[in-house]
């Protein structure tokens, strides 16, 4: 089982004080105070586990962020990091992803802390030991499938791994673009909408001179990196909400979100999001999805933090400063596309999502 981490919290202290001295609560008041955290497993290797400090970093911005009602899960619990966190994670050292599927490892994991998200950066090793793609991908949809059975709803968040280019492996550096290549059309595949798979992209502005300490394992950039590129794909799925889970969808609140053309040019265009709390209470946080015509592809964000799903699709989070909105009140951020349809007008079809402020 995931190793007990932290106190208690207050409210469940009076509640336990109150109920010995035979205080009596109606059934729904039990219910909301006893209402479970949304359980999130790291699953990896030594860079998930070994320490993983991305996993503290990514911890601290979502609860800055709102994303109070998370619980991070797994039968290891490694910390140190400067930073105190939820360091519950499923990152084995030296472990090889096909290993894992070959010995059927992962059912007693799961089984041991039944996560609602898996967030997972795993194949370093086996590209390392030179397995072929087809056998990794292979591995990705056992564990997929494995995943499925321990919780139909599970909601799989799948890296692109991060470059690697260790002096004793020349070529572990084609090897792992080689893999990463393969990976949005394999989760396009094994994606369901009652599951879905997201791809987040760790291996696009990575350099491993400057964001690892040896050719693989991420230096301190290199944590700052990865976390800021899971942290949109993550928060877009919290807001969302998971079935049964504190952010459930109907928990959400109503959102407005507007697009227009700031300036265009051959190839390309910069535009803007309008993102409006249209409820009448406080928002914590907000995630907009921007999916432009004609192929276009959003390249840079400010004021926002982005993801691109396989299919191009583009998930924009609140940044840490414009994520709180009165009601009515508003935030925008601005993005550059890239597109190769000629002529036109840029278009783009947009919607968001917003969370109730934690009274």
């Amino acid at each position: 089982m995931h190793s007990i981490r932290r106190l208690p919290s207050p409210r469940i202290l009076l509640l336990s004080l109150l109920l010995c001295f035979g205080v009596a609560f109606a059934p729904s008041a039990v219910a909301a105070t006893a209402a479970a955290p949304v359980r999130i497993m790291p699953l990896g290797d030594s860079i998930t586990g070994s320490p993983g400090c991305w996993r503290a970093l990514l911890w601290n911005r979502l609860l800055s962020s709102g994303h109070t009602d998370i619980d991070f899960v797994g039968t290891l619990n490694q910390q140190g990091c400067a930073q105190a966190h939820d360091g519950d994670n499923e990152g084995h050292g030296g472990e090889l992803v096909t290993n894992v599927a070959d010995q059927d490892l992962l059912p007693a994991r799961l089984a041991a802390t039944q996560p609602d998200i898996v967030v997972m950066h795993f194949g370093t090793n086996d590209v390392w030991s030179s397995i072929a793609p087809d056998r990794i991908l292979a591995a990705y949809s056992k564990l997929v499938t494995q995943m499925r059975t321990s919780n139909p709803d599970m909601r799989i968040l799948v890296a692109q791994l991060i470059p690697m280019n260790p002096a004793n492996c020349a070529g572990c550096a084609e090897r792992v673009t080689a893999l990463n290549a393969r990976i949005p059309d394999w989760a396009r595949g094994v994606s369901t909408s009652r599951s879905p798979v997201t791809v987040v992209d760790q291996w696009t502005g990575f350099d491993t001179l400057a964001d690892t300490y040896d050719g693989v394992h991420p230096s301190a950039s290199g944590n700052e990196k990865i976390a800021a590129r899971w942290y949109p794909a993550l928060a877009a799925v919290l807001d969302r909400g998971v079935p049964g889970g504190p952010g459930e969808p109907g928990g959400e609140q109503p959102c407005r979100a507007a697009f227009r053309v700031v300036s265009s040019w051959q190839g390309g265009y910069q535009g803007e999001v309008t993102v409006t709390n249209a409820s009448s209470s406080r928002v914590s946080g907000w995630s907009a999805t921007v999916e432009a015509a004609d192929g276009a592809r959003l390249t840079q964000v400010w004021n926002g933090t982005l993801t691109t799903a396989a299919d191009g699709r583009a998930t924009v989070g609140n940044a840490a400063w414009n994520g709180a909105l009165a009601p009515a009140a508003s935030a925008a951020f601005g993005f550059i596309a890239a597109t190769s349809a000629p002529g036109g007008v840029p278009a783009a079809t947009v919607s968001c999502t917003a969370r109730a402020a934690v009274s």
